[in-house]
């Protein structure tokens, strides 16, 4: 994946329609630093809200990143996912009602 912040925003449109594979793919740009400042409070939270919608390969490289985290990492990023997945719910929700 390049590091290219013009297909970061692409990943992340994606993600916010609760694609998998973009969700995955927006973790790994974070636990990467791809296009963005590496953050693994994001790259945790993307990589949760994977798991949630299917993404059976995030779990592995979100138990990988959480190695490096934190306690007050691991906390932000539990808060982080929660917050994402919401915004999600209210982008699928709102997408569908038109």
């Amino acid at each position: 994946m390049a590091n290219d912040p013009a297909l970061v925003e692409t990943v992340r449109g994606e993600a916010m329609l609760g694609n998998p594979h973009a969700l995955y793919a927006l973790g790994l740009i974070y636990a990467e630093g791809r296009g963005v400042q590496r953050s693994l409070v994001d790259a945790y939270a993307w990589l949760t809200v994977a798991v949630l919608h299917g993404d059976v390969d995030a779990e592995l490289l979100r138990n990988h990143v959480a190695i490096d985290m934190t306690d007050e990492e691991f906390d932000e990023g539990k808060r982080c996912a929660a917050n994402y997945q919401e915004n999600i719910r209210a982008a699928m929700k709102s997408s569908t009602s038109h």
